[in-house]
């Protein structure tokens, strides 16, 4: 019984925690003043322009704001402070994109309006990650054999197809005709592939090939 329990003490404490992944994109940035000051208590609205949904935060005293857990889509930013000017923007969140807005309110009353389009940065400055957008056009106007989207990855810088058991070449016995899920990103092995539909996991955890084809 004593070897369990020290079993189970070294399973519990030899478990690395996994890093959730999403769809869902993230606002954030800090709002200052025209002396550079943080505006604490500043008010961040965001509403959605397809569903009207508004999410709100409020600044730190750091001047430091978040809005996690935001839709794909277009919405609209709106930042109120006592004393200074309002902002109001459009803003255009893409797939698992992390927008920073690191803005300075002007004194009085005047109304700031600018439209922002925010594409998905290849080299972000807030962490590591790499990332890209297919946009609509392509996925409307290219020519996919049988429609597969995963054909979609192969036009991102960096990304190819390479072989192994996802791709047939290896085992056939655990391979799904038409699923192109060899797919190397930057140079990674195929089986370090991980696939989410609409944030939901959609990955055989045999080979890390996707599960469903769409």
């Amino acid at each position: 019984m004593r070897r369990c329990g020290v079993l189970s003490a070294l399973f519990v404490f030899l478990c690395v925690p996994v890093l959730a992944q999403s769809n869902l994109a993230v606002l954030s940035g800090s709002i200052e003043d025209p002396q550079s000051r943080p505006v604490a208590g500043a008010v961040v609205q965001l509403k959605s322009s397809a569903t009207g949904e508004t999410r709100g935060a409020t600044v730190n005293q750091d001047g430091l704001f978040e809005i996690a857990g935001l839709r794909p889509g277009e919405y609209e930013l709106t930042i109120r402070a006592s004393g200074l000017a309002p902002v109001d923007r459009t803003l255009q969140l893409e797939v698992g994109q992390q927008m920073r807005l690191d803005l300075t309110l002007s004194v009085g009353e005047k109304r700031e309006s600018v439209d922002v389009v925010g594409k998905a940065e290849v080299l972000k400055t807030s962490d590591a990650s790499l990332g890209e957008v297919v946009e609509t056009k392509s996925v409307e106007e290219l020519p996919l054999n049988g429609r597969m989207l995963l054909d979609l990855a192969i036009t991102v810088p960096g990304a190819h197809v390479s072989h192994g058991a996802q791709a047939g070449d290896v085992n056939p016995l655990y391979w799904r005709p038409g699923q192109r899920s060899a797919i190397s990103i930057s140079g990674s092995r195929p089986n370090a592939n991980y696939f989410l539909v609409d944030g939901v996991t959609n990955t055989d955890p045999t080979f890390n090939t996707q599960n469903i084809s769409l």
